[in-house]
């Protein structure tokens, strides 16, 4: 059975810093997936840029930007979705058979207004592959539903576990495949 693991956090808990590291301490897993990253002006936030662990990288929402849609102060662009977060997420038939791992960052409001998005993540949830998601502690529909999956789990990132959660999540994900469990349904 696949690892599928939801990293929760509020906003600067270090959850993108934690699945970077992740991915970093797995060189021998194929991994797909993207992360985001604050973008910064003078000192303030003005938007968020979208890199795939292939390297590919664009600005996701920005303050220039007018949307639709708006998420908070942000115009949000769709495109780099379709362009960028969704091929990531896409594992092959090989990577599938060799257990890869598909960290995404995140499960968030932006990153959620795309449904062929949402699409791709329910489809990704019953692909054989390792998932590590950072996803927000607010409530939110969809994600609310993935946190009461049964195959998945909930690990809330803190500041006394955050700086050791990648290498004890590394050395999960390259242990022993687990048995089968039955597909729950989402």
């Amino acid at each position: 059975m696949p690892t599928r693991i939801l990293l929760e956090g509020r906003p600067g808990a270090g959850k993108t810093t934690a699945l970077r590291r992740l991915a970093a301490l797995l060189p021998a897993h194929a991994a797909t997936g993207f992360t985001t990253e604050e973008i910064r002006q003078s000192g303030s936030r003005v938007g968020f840029a979208l890199e795939t662990l292939a390297g590919r990288r664009e600005v996701l929402a920005h303050v220039d930007l007018p949307g639709p849609p708006q998420v908070g102060k942000y115009g949000v662009d769709l495109g780099v979705m379709e362009r960028l977060a969704l091929p990531s997420l896409r594992p092959t038939a090989a990577e599938e058979a060799t257990g890869s791992l598909v960290p995404i960052d995140e499960l968030g409001r932006m990153e959620l207004a795309c449904m062929a998005f949402r699409d791709a993540v329910i489809t990704l949830f019953t692909a054989d592959v390792d998932i590590v998601a950072t996803v927000h502690a607010h409530r939110d529909p969809f994600t609310d539903a993935l946190k009461r999956r049964a195959d998945i789990e909930v690990v809330h990132l803190t500041p006394a576990n955050r700086d050791g959660l990648p290498e004890e999540l590394a050395a999960r994900l390259q242990g022993p495949r687990r048995p089968e469990r039955p597909p729950s349904h989402f």
